[in-house]
């Protein structure tokens, strides 16, 4: 936007009329623009003229309003928001001073070289802008506006003596809450001013003290920045401010903007300080507010505001560039182009960039602004995920609407509703792109009613907070000079107020000491709460800058999942969208930090949990990749979104249809992608993994709304009389229950793999107790998990045929082996498992595997409530442990007496008989017309098994225990049904 139009620059201290001299010539001319450093300001003045000129020809356009009529010639704007393609007749920049400002100068500097009205263009600002002007100006005529009234400094006072129609001004959120209060029992209330207010919010507040609802309103330095208020003298609550980077003092400009809203037009003002709360004025600086004269500017920061997006290395080239005037510096990185060096740095975003279309799109992603003030990192975050769906096209008018109908709700306190509208803001500042989302004017009209809801209900919350209500639970039991006793810290982290230690600082939570009497400990903490801002700054550094091996996940004191740092609680974990995006919410002793600072300990908390949900539970990711992976057959997507939601590993009896689905080359296919089959379970390779158990464990509780349940020791595979709460803690912890013992999954598919290779093309075989023993089984539990894996024990063998069963053992060399039993095909209704079985990959922290004795038996170690836990690698194979026996040597060993020793005898192990029936096939046995006959020929058997048998046979569910009772021979089938009614 060039011209040659004459530009005036209207120079001056705070109260000289300069907005309103700008919105006279705004409406003199045929068109024209405003451009306000503040949301508020812009709104404030778009309804001036809006009843000066109608509404159908004022446009309002900031970052997350954008109020455009068709005949529109008057915009009032955001500086950021100004659209520079008009030709306008007349140009106007508020406040163009904060050209200087670290974060948003250069977008005041590039208005200030750019922005040009056709006919008339004016630069309003601070005094100290005068030699700055002249230099990259030289053309501009500089006006200078004195101020109509006197400003003069009243000394410090205490909050209970301030004067009626007073400001005070605070630099946080909490102590601008803290100072209402204090106010609503001082003086019945006080209206309340932040920049995060939506307009309507803040218009309501004001009116109340516009009206003279209330005599007092409390701020943050946002009404230094032009806002008109009838106010008379302005309280400084502090004379430090944290600027995003360090806790500093004030400059002698910015002190003057502020203690400039005193006086109204020739209404004479005055400023000051609160008694013991924000230090002193120096005598230079007051005689430099009354006097208005302050050092001038010497430096704007400055950004190439049209740089090239050849590629990625020569946008950022660009947009770092150094300036080559003198008088402009480079801009330090700024929040959208620290998001986009991140967005560089991920190689999927990148793949989408391509091009210019492509970059100048990534670009803009990058710009939206971090309303919720959650930092470049996680800001960068949440921009990766908006840019899924930008870079392709446009974001789904569905999920716009699921995020505004999320926020759509008026409970919570004004914190809480303060965050519901910078959400919002967000989502509307993205629904009014004109590319960015389908349906863009309803979701705009949606975002902005929401907007409008929640403002009304944070306009009730404060009104209830700091004027309705009489008193309050902190301020009731405090007397009023609390905060103005002197506070410090010695080395050992004790509190002493007024040299009396009340408590320590044991991180980020105060403990007051356990002998200071109860009105004495609420006095006295309430002041140290209020002066150790400071040192609470410190500790979050300490946290921001510390290694991910100082947080733990551990249950908090109500047995809540919560993130730890250096044993201390940061936060708990409440359930998010999925199990792998749980919400931390911050723990009540980080209420003292600062914004900025609460904003970085909750980054770097969601940082570490995010990195330790990739780690730990990698395997349910792999399968949400696989499940939306267009690679892959339906049928493995659809098992694997079923696993992925059970956490990696389910029961293969509910995930009996999809296993079912699958043909022989998607069963491979899945195996390919880390799936593995077992006979009773179907789980991810890397979901049994100590670290897998203990995530997918706490993030269960987080969902269920469940304490975190206490798991064994990682070491342990059997387990003896372990309680777990139900099933699905059992499932989550990776063992399987049989009867009150638990055993591991992967063991559990080990012992089935061993009974499917023992019995071979076989129906009826032997196999021994070697291994369920190593593995601490008993022999109940191991009928247990036999039944449910599709195996009937067997009454033992007649003794003749035991008989002759050694008699040829004994004699191997030379006696004839019997003949194998002809094979027997399973029939329709049963399906032979899956039992190609991988064990879990053990962690390196697993403590070092445990060696066998002789017996082949792994020790046993304690752990709690009696439970047995074993190593599962250590467990030998049956053949290992009937190989323990060692021949004898040339040497034999001889005893006490001289006679040859005996060898010790080999371990024996019980020998049991088992049948295989097979395990239902899902959706099959409802299709069958009628019962396949099996077995030999005359059997007569009906298919019908007895009452009764199985793990939960029998009436009511009742459980039997032991070997199944003598019964009358029956088919293969009658068999099969009775297993399978006996399963658990």
């Amino acid at each position: 936007m060039a011209s040659l139009s004459p530009i005036t620059a209207v120079l001056g201290p705070t109260n000289t009329g300069k907005t309103h001299l700008a919105v006279e010539r705004l409406t003199a001319h045929s068109s024209g623009m405003i451009g306000f450093p503040l949301r508020l300001l812009a709104r404030e003045v778009y309804d001036r003229v809006c009843a000066m000129k109608g509404a159908n020809r004022v446009a309002l356009i900031t970052g997350e309003e954008k109020i455009e009529p068709p005949d529109a010639r008057w915009y009032l704007c955001t500086a950021e928001s100004m659209p520079l393609d008009r030709e306008l007749g007349f140009v106007a920049l508020d406040e163009a001073q904060l050209g200087a400002d670290p974060e948003r100068g250069h977008v005041f500097t590039d208005r200030l070289l750019r922005a040009r009205g056709r006919e008339e263009t004016m630069i309003l600002g601070s005094e100290t802008l005068r030699p700055l002007v002249r230099h990259l100006l030289p053309e501009a005529e500089i006006v200078t506006r004195p101020r109509f009234s006197t400003l003069s400094y009243a000394g410090a006072k205490k909050l209970s003596r301030l004067p009626r129609r007073s400001a005070i001004v605070a630099f946080s959120v909490e102590e601008v809450y803290a100072v209402a209060e204090m106010l609503r029992r001082f003086a019945g209330g006080a209206a309340v001013v932040m920049g995060a207010l939506s307009p309507s919010t803040r218009n309501a507040q004001v009116r109340m003290f516009q009206e003279g609802e209330v005599d007092y309103l409390v701020a943050t330095d946002a009404i230094g920045m032009g806002l008109n208020l009838d106010v008379r003298h302005v309280a400084f609550a502090s004379l430090h401010k944290f600027d995003g980077h360090r806790r500093r003092r004030l400059t002698v400009p910015e002190m003057a903007q502020i203690a400039g809203r005193a006086g109204r037009h020739q209404t004479d003002g005055s400023f000051g300080v609160l008694t013991g709360k924000g230090g002193e004025f120096t005598p230079e600086e007051i005689e430099a507010i009354e006097e208005h004269r302050f050092k001038s500017l010497e430096k704007l920061y400055w950004r190439e505001s049209d740089p090239r997006f050849t590629n990625i290395d020569t946008l950022i080239g660009d947009l770092e560039a150094k300036p080559a005037d003198p008088v402009l510096s480079a801009a330090p990185e700024a929040v959208d182009l620290a998001v986009l060096k991140r967005l560089a740095d991920i190689p999927e975003v990148m793949d989408a960039a391509r091009g210019n279309k492509g970059l100048r799109r990534l670009w803009a992603a990058a710009s939206l602004p971090d309303f919720r003030q959650v930092g470049p990192e996680h800001h960068a975050r949440f921009v990766a995920r908006l840019w899924r769906h930008l870079a392709t096209g446009r974001l789904p008018r569905t999920k716009v609407a699921q995020e505004i109908a999320r926020l759509d709700d008026m409970r919570g306190d004004v914190e809480a509703l303060a965050q519901k509208i910078a959400a919002t803001r967000t989502w509307s500042y993205i629904a009014h792109r004109p590319d960015w989302v389908e349906a863009r004017e309803e979701m705009a009209d949606r975002t902005r009613e929401l907007e409008q809801k929640l403002s009304d209900a944070l306009h009730d919350r404060l009104r209830q907070r700091f004027v309705d209500r009489r008193t309050s639970v902190l301020l009731r039991k405090m007397g009023k000079d609390a905060s103005l006793l002197p506070v410090s810290l010695d080395e050992r982290g004790a509190v002493l107020v007024d040299g009396e230690e009340i408590g320590t600082l044991d991180g980020f939570r105060f403990r007051p000491a356990a002998d200071a009497r109860a009105s004495e400990s609420r006095l006295l903490l309430a002041a140290a709460e209020r002066h150790l801002g400071g040192l609470m700054t410190q500790k979050a550094g300490e946290l921001a800058a510390s290694d991910d091996s100082e947080f733990t996940l551990e249950p908090n004191g109500d047995g809540r999942p919560a993130v730890m740092w250096r044993g201390g609680e940061l936060g708990v974990l409440e359930p998010g969208k999925t199990l792998l995006q749980p919400v931390f919410k911050p723990a009540k002793a980080l209420n003292g930090l600062e914004g900025s600072d609460l904003a970085a300990v909750t980054a770097r908390a969601e940082t570490w949990l995010t990195a330790r949900i990739d780690k730990h539970l990698g395997g349910v990711t792999a399968l949400l990749t696989l499940s939306q992976s267009p690679h892959a057959p339906g049928p493995v997507r659809a098992l694997a979104i079923q696993l992925a939601e059970q956490g990696g590993v389910a029961a293969r009896a509910d995930v009996a249809d999809a296993v079912h689905a699958l043909d022989k080359d998607q069963r491979a296919a899945a195996r390919k992608a880390g799936i593995v089959f077992g006979a009773l379970d179907i789980y991810h390779h890397l979901a049994l993994k100590p670290g897998a158990a203990r995530w997918r464990s706490a993030l269960d509780a987080v969902m269920t709304g469940k304490p975190m349940p206490e798991l064994p020791p990682e070491s342990a595979v059997h387990l003896s009389d372990w309680r777990f709460a139900n099933a699905r803690d059992c499932r989550n912890a990776g063992y399987r229950r049989f009867g009150t013992e638990h055993l591991r999954i992967d063991l559990v598919e080990r012992l089935a793999k061993k009974a499917h290779e023992a019995r071979g093309q076989a129906r009826d075989f032997d196999i021994d107790l070697a291994l369920p023993t190593s593995l601490g089984l008993s022999e109940k539990g191991f009928d247990m998990l036999m039944r449910d894996a599709g195996f009937r024990r067997l009454p033992p063998a007649e003794p003749k045929e035991e008989a002759a069963e050694g008699t040829a053992q004994g004699d191997e060399a030379t006696a004839e082996a019997p003949a194998n039993p002809q094979p027997v095909a399973a029939p329709d209704t049963v399906e032979a498992p899956d039992v190609e079985t991988q064990p879990a990959e053990r962690d390196p922290a697993e403590p070092p595997l445990a060696e066998p004795d002789a017996a082949g038996a792994v020790p046993t170690a304690e752990a709690p409530e009696s439970a047995a836990v074993q190593n599962a690698d250590s467990v030998p194979e049956p053949s290992e442990a009937a190989a323990s026996e060692a021949a004898p040597s040339d040497a034999a060993p001889t005893d006490a007496a001289g006679e040859t020793a005996k060898p010790a005898p080999a371990p024996s192990y019980p020998v049991l008989r088992y049948r295989w029936v097979g395990l239902a096939k899902a959706g099959r046995d409802q299709d069958r017309k009628g019962p396949r006959r099996h077995g030999k020929p005359g059997d007569k058997s009906k298919g019908k098994g007895p009452k009764g048998d199985g793990p939960r046979g029998g009436p009511r569910g009742k459980r039997h225990d032991g070997p199944p009772r003598d019964k009358q021979p029956q088919g293969a089938l009658a068999e099969q049904l009775a297993a399978l009614t006996g399963r658990r």
